[in-house]
């Protein structure tokens, strides 16, 4: 390998604020690995976060069709552009297999989700050259790090333990 082609960069685990934030500023497209149709669901609302503060939010679910209004594909082999991250909401167990799908689709990024680690699949992963982040959601440090937090309600400079609408102290009730 010469000095102006290095070859393939080496990943590492990244879990660290300066390595988060290294992640989530330039990578704007995010292939999320079990995204649900469920609005209730943790993937939903990670997703949807994500979407707001201008990602573009690719759906993997073989059960799906649509989700958040985007097309949905059953593998990340089958989305057919690039992605930056791939966010997995999926077992440990199936990791790896996700980590594979990851590198061969040349993404810079394997993030699994909270609850979810495996050496397995980052060893497949940092030997890809892709960067790995294990049991942390990517909404949580996105809005911790680059300051989203307020959009979920925290943060908001109102400190009160009345519900809003609720008359106030020494107020007199209808």
């Amino acid at each position: 390998m010469s000095a102006a082609n290095p070859g393939p960069r080496a990943g590492r685990v990244v879990d660290d604020v300066a390595g988060l934030r290294r992640i989530l500023e330039p990578g704007r497209t995010i292939a999320v690995v079990g995204l649900s149709a469920n609005w209730y669901r943790p993937s939903y609302f990670a997703a949807k976060y994500m979407m707001d503060h201008g990602y573009r939010v690719i759906p993997v679910n073989p059960a799906c069709a649509e989700v958040l209004g985007q097309r949905c594909y059953p593998t990340i082999a089958s989305i057919g552009e690039p992605v930056d991250i791939v966010d997995a909401f999926r077992r440990p167990a199936d990791m790896p297999s996700v980590a594979r799908e990851a590198v061969a689709a040349r993404a810079r990024v394997l993030w699994m989700q909270l609850g979810i680690e495996s050496d397995e699949a980052a060893r497949i992963a940092i030997d890809g050259g892709l960067d790995v982040v294990m049991n942390r959601c990517v909404k949580i440090e996105h809005g911790r790090i680059l300051g989203g937090l307020n959009w979920a309600g925290v943060n908001t400079g109102v400190i009160s333990a009345r519900r809003a609408g609720a008359p106030g102290p020494g107020a007199t009730p209808r």
